[in-house]
């Protein structure tokens, strides 16, 4: 793709102005730990960063590395990530950092092809810790960084597909300081996404997010939430605790299960 020489020079100077004045002062940023920014990513799949960031500190303290969390239980895991929503995320954490201990010698790996086996690791979220941990210029996208490029280089076009934006993406990356450039592009898509204009409705991947009212993740995270206020309990009593139609607790009950959060053992559901 072809791109105006004026573009790509309002697009750094803009970004960089805007980083200038508007920047950020987030606590995974102040940090080169690749463990602690490896949490950081995870933690902000999917969740906005004002829930992010009183759960960071607070699960950095309880789990200080690698081996700490491979170590711990996933009751005492989701314990600590409560509040965070999409569980699931949480023992796809612990579960790649029994990786990194196991196989990699408690060393987070550093190419995107070994960081995208790790649990709940996908391309975008290895790019952004090899760029944020290690200086590593590789071109990743995420909803801010998406929200930017449409903005300065598809204005006026629809549903944008990422193998396109991606292509830009990975013609403007500073190498010489990839952390500090995606953190400024990030912040720039940030401050789009309070506009009414949002950049990523031109997406081709643009799916508005149901409401988590009443939603199979809201009555997922309840289910999670009683049984650890309990060490166990009947599904009867969960079904009667809970204000949902028995058949879908009883299916989000059987997901949970198949999923490994639960066990159910004499007629009792207790956490892993």
């Amino acid at each position: 793709m072809k791109i105006n020489p004026a573009v790509k020079k309002k697009f750094q100077k803009e970004v960089w102005n805007f980083y200038k004045h508007h920047r950020r002062d987030l606590p995974w940023r102040r940090t080169h730990n690749p463990y602690e920014v490896f949490v950081s990513e995870v933690m902000l799949q999917q969740t906005q960063v004002t829930r992010v960031v009183p759960k960071y500190a607070s699960f950095l303290k309880r789990f200080p590395n690698f081996s700490v969390l491979a170590r711990a239980s996933s009751r005492e895991v989701l314990e600590e990530w409560q509040g965070m929503g999409y569980n699931r995320r949480a023992l796809a954490l612990k579960k790649a950092a029994e990786v990194v201990v196991k196989r990699h010698k408690g060393k987070l790996p550093r190419t995107i092809e070994e960081l995208s086996l790790l649990p709940g690791i996908g391309k975008a979220t290895a790019g952004a810790i090899l760029a944020y941990a290690f200086e590593i210029p590789v071109p990743f996208i995420e909803t801010n960084i998406r929200r930017t490029f449409i903005y300065f280089f598809f204005p006026r076009a629809r549903k944008v597909k990422d193998e396109n934006i991606m292509e830009v993406i990975g013609a403007r990356i500073d190498k010489r300081r990839p952390r500090e450039w995606y953190y400024a592009v990030v912040d720039f898509g940030a401050w789009l996404g309070k506009s009414r204009e949002n950049p990523n409705r031109k997406s081709a991947h643009y799916r508005k997010q149901p409401p988590f009212k009443g939603s199979l993740r809201e009555l997922r995270g309840a289910i999670v939430k009683a049984l650890l206020d309990k060490k166990e309990i009947s599904l009867s009593i969960l079904v009667r605790s809970l204000p949902a139609p028995k058949t879908k607790i009883e299916d989000a009950v059987e997901a949970l299960l198949r999923e490994g959060f639960l066990i159910k053992k004499g007629g009792k559901i207790r956490m892993v």
